[in-house]
């Protein structure tokens, strides 16, 4: 450069070159300096900024700091002290485990203890118990000795065996036995007798009344005889009409079957089987018989049959003296012309007992009218038992209340079967008077079949019973008396005897009331003074 400059000095151009260049560079530098100046605020400006910012930043990192410190520091200690809790779980844990540990060793000590002192016990237990096996090994052996030695010794003085003795003392160890099996069944068959009458209304309550086929088609049907076979068809008519007829007019069941010149009238009402008879006889007697004509003849029937009624009654309360009854109760009494009871008929019953009952008082110085009129009347509910619900001794204490009746008489009608307490002695003696009218022989028929039938299986009951001799059945099979052989049966046998019969008989036969069982055993001595 120092060999140059002499050149450039001298120059013109150079120089106004360089003067310009000078003021362009000057200008530069100008205008470099003013931007300088500007950058240099600007600077200034960011710096500081950049400065506020940094600390800014450094101020919130710092509180960022402090914050992840103290939350670092939270969960530090917060995950020591469950460590410290767990620690102390788990130290209590082991602490009560070490104490049942060594509770449970103690135990098994003390167990061990008690075993080692059982198994010493038990040892010596074995030692007397071997020794006392040995004594009694010896005792049992003189005691055989000694029982054969007086075994035999009882067997001279007795003069039998041993198995004799065996049998002699199973004897009276049967017949000790057997005598009190009987006194057993004795005090059950008192306790069975008094609880017999809390019994008998839940007894009577299933089955009123035995009662045998026969009986039942006797009470039951009426049979009205016919001129020709020819007859049966007129009575059924065309398709029937005039037999549905004349059963809608009756309410009787008219049987035609096979039965040669006869027709079967059955129906349970004995009044309207009445009217039916006399009804049909009329029709059949006259020959005219269809639906019209059948009405006719079967309302003038019951016209006949409401006049007879009256008329029954009528003269019964004329023959016994009964004054002062009422209309109603007399033509009720009068249907019990058509009513019978085991083959009885009820009105003369009722007469019966009217005047059986007035000779019991005048005899014993009571009302002889009352007597004759509760009687009378103890069994007016019969009539209307076809047509009213209950037992005839409440439905005509009913109707017997209801017309006005007397106290007297209705405790009459109202305690006849007992089934309330008797209020005087005239009921008593309607109830005697019943019974006697009831029992008398012949009154309440049976069929002479069935009643040889019945005494014939009563007896062959009793003579397949061994040790028996001979059986009779008297008082109508009401009674049955048994003779045995005195050898084979004793006296105890007797009784179990006379209490298997009456089983036998309970339940293999079917009769009326009960039947009373006598085993007669008789043993005679006999001997003769010379």
């Amino acid at each position: 450069m120092e060999s140059i400059q002499p050149v450039l000095w001298g120059h013109p151009a150079l120089w106004a070159a360089a003067g310009g260049a000078m003021a362009g560079a000057v200008l530069a530098l100008a205008i470099a300096a003013a931007f300088r100046r500007r950058d240099g605020r600007r600077l200034a400006d960011a710096t500081v900024r950049a400065e506020t910012l940094l600390r800014d930043a450094r101020r919130e990192a710092e509180a960022v700091r402090k914050a992840a410190l103290l939350e670092g520091r939270e969960e530090l200690l917060e995950a020591r002290a469950s460590a410290e809790r767990e620690a102390e779980r788990r130290r209590r844990e082991l602490d009560l485990q070490e104490k049942r540990l060594t509770e449970r060793d103690a135990t098994l000590d003390r167990r061990l203890g008690l075993l080692e002192r059982k198994d010493t016990d038990l040892a010596d237990l074995a030692e007397r118990l071997a020794a006392r096996t040995a004594q009694v090994e010896r005792r049992e052996a003189e005691l055989a000795g000694v029982l054969e030695r007086e075994n035999e010794r009882l067997e001279r003085i007795a003069g039998m065996s041993r198995s004799e003795a065996r049998t002699e003392l199973l004897r009276g160890l049967r017949e000790a036995a057997e005598s009190e099996s009987l006194q057993l069944a004795r005090q059950i068959k008192d306790e069975a007798r008094r609880n017999a009458e809390r019994e008998a209304k839940r007894i009577l309550s299933l089955a009123i009344q035995r009662c045998a086929a026969e009986h039942v088609a006797e009470t039951t049907v009426s049979v009205v005889h016919l001129p020709n076979e020819e007859m049966k068809g007129r009575i059924i008519g065309r398709e029937g009409r005039n037999i549905r007829a004349f059963e809608a007019a009756t309410g009787i069941d008219v049987v035609i079957d096979d039965t040669p010149e006869s027709v079967v009238l059955s129906g349970f009402d004995p009044v309207r089987r009445e009217i039916a008879k006399l009804a049909l006889e009329k029709l059949v007697s006259d020959g005219r018989i269809h639906p019209g004509r059948i009405e006719d003849v079967v309302r003038r029937t019951q016209e006949e049959i409401a006049e007879r009624i009256q008329e029954f009654g009528e003269l019964a309360c004329h023959e016994l003296g009964i004054q002062g009854l009422h209309p109603t109760l007399v033509n009720v009494m009068g249907r019990l012309h058509y009513r019978t009871s085991y083959g009885q008929n009820i009105l003369r019953h009722s007469k019966e007992v009217a005047h059986l009952a007035g000779l019991l008082a005048a005899e014993l110085g009571l009302d002889v009218h009352l007597a004759k009129r509760g009687g009378f009347l103890h069994d007016v509910g019969k009539a209307l038992t076809h047509e009213t619900e209950g037992s005839h001794t409440q439905v005509g204490l009913d109707l017997a209340r209801r017309l006005g009746e007397h106290p007297v008489v209705l405790n009459c009608i109202a305690a006849h079967h007992d089934d309330v307490p008797h209020e005087s002695p005239i009921s008593v003696l309607v109830q005697a008077a019943d019974a006697l009218s009831g029992a008398r022989p012949g009154a309440r028929r049976e069929t002479l079949e069935a009643y040889v039938r019945r005494l014939e299986r009563l007896e062959s009951v009793a003579e397949g019973m061994p040790g028996v001799l001979k059986s009779y059945a008297i008082q109508a099979g009401r009674e049955l008396r048994v003779v045995v052989v005195p050898e084979e049966v004793d006296d105890r046998a007797a009784a179990r005897l006379s209490e298997e019969l009456a089983r036998k008989i309970e339940d293999g036969l079917h009769y009326p009331g009960s039947i009373k069982v006598v085993v007669i055993r008789e043993t005679r001595a006999v001997e003769y003074a010379r």
